[in-house]
C-alpha cells in the first residue's frame, strides 16, 4: 500500500503500519491523519494480515499533532456565519477521532511499538492500540495543555481506562509533565520496557507472530468483545458474546484447534 507519510507492508501475517517524517519527528500533519485511518481499514480488509504493529520511523514514535495544521485550520473552517465556522470546527475534530478510532475498528490487534517521543496526538494515538510496549528511551506527555487546549481526540476517555487512574492521568493532562518509560510500566500504560529499538521491535514482533498463529476468526471476535465490554456493563457484554458465539463459535477453526496433535499448532484459513 502506498502512502505518502506512511509505509504499510505485511509479511509473515504481521502488518507493519510506520510513522514515516522522521524530518519532521513523525509530527502528525493532516496527510497523516488521512493515511492512518487508510492504513488501518486497509489493514483491517487484508485476510493475510492478522496482527498490525505500530511504529515510527526515525529518532521519535511521533511528536504529536504538526502545529503548521493547527495553523492551517481557521481557512478551512471559515464561514461568514460564527455559527456555521464553529459547527465546521466540530466536523474537523470528529473526523480527526475517527481517523483513531480507526485502529479500534480494525478487527485485527494492533501493537504499538514506541520508542524516544511520544507525545501529545501521539498519545491519543497509543490510546487506540490494544497493547503499548516501548524501549527504555522512550517518554510521553499530554502536551495539549501546554499549547493552550484540552485534549480532543481521545486521550482524556481512552487512558483513565487504560490506567485505571483518574488521580494520575488529571496529573498528567494539567501538568504536562514528561513520563518515562519506567513509569509508563509501573502504571500499566505499556506492557514492557525493552532496552533499545532493536529489541523492542524484535520483542513486538515475536509477541505479534504468536497472535497471527491463532484463530483469526476468534481473534477477532475476542477483540470486539473486549471492546464492547470496555463501554457496556456486565450484563450487556455477556449477552453480547453469547450472541457471538451462538453465531461463529461453530467454525471450521474451532474444529481444527481440537482435532490438533498435542504440541502440534493447527494451521488456520486466513
Amino acid at each position: 500500500m502506498q502512502l505518502e507519510t506512511l509505509t504499510v507492508s505485511v509479511q509473515d501475517r504481521i502488518a507493519t503500519v510506520r510513522l514515516n517524517r522522521p524530518d519532521k519527528a513523525n509530527a502528525m500533519n493532516a496527510t497523516m491523519w488521512l493515511d492512518i485511518r487508510r492504513a488501518f481499514d486497509w489493514v483491517d480488509a487484508q485476510p493475510e494480515a492478522r496482527v498490525a504493529v505500530l511504529e515510527g520511523e526515525g529518532r521519535h514514535f511521533t511528536a504529536g499533532i504538526d502545529l503548521a495544521l493547527m495553523m492551517g485550520l481557521a481557512p478551512q473552517i471559515q464561514d461568514p456565519c460564527d455559527g456555521r465556522t464553529r459547527e465546521n470546527l466540530r466536523r474537523v475534530i470528529l473526523d480527526m477521532q475517527d481517523t483513531l478510532t480507526s485502529l479500534e475498528r480494525c478487527r485485527k490487534p494492533v501493537l504499538a511499538a514506541i520508542h524516544g517521543a511520544c507525545v501529545g496526538g501521539g498519545i491519543d494515538l497509543i490510546c487506540c492500540a490494544d497493547m503499548r510496549y516501548c524501549s527504555a528511551d522512550a517518554y510521553f506527555s499530554i502536551k495539549e495543555i501546554d499549547i493552550g487546549m484540552v485534549a480532543d481526540v481521545g486521550t482524556l476517555q481512552r487512558l483513565p481506562k487504560i490506567i485505571g487512574s483518574q488521580g494520575l492521568v488529571r496529573e498528567l493532562a494539567y501538568t504536562g509533565r514528561r513520563m518515562d518509560a519506567a513509569e509508563a510500566r509501573e502504571i500499566g500504560l505499556v506492557n514492557r520496557v525493552f532496552d533499545g529499538q532493536e529489541a523492542l521491535q524484535a520483542g513486538v514482533r515475536e509477541i505479534a507472530a504468536s497472535i497471527a498463529t491463532k484463530s483469526p476468526l476468534s481473534i477477532r471476535g475476542t477483540k470486539g468483545m473486549l471492546n464492547y465490554a470496555r463501554d457496556h456493563s456486565v450484563a450487556d457484554g455477556l449477552n453480547h458474546v453469547a450472541t457471538w458465539n451462538a453465531a461463529m463459535l461453530m467454525s471450521e477453526d474451532l474444529t481444527r484447534a481440537m482435532m490438533a496433535g498435542k504440541g502440534t499448532v493447527p494451521a488456520f484459513r486466513d
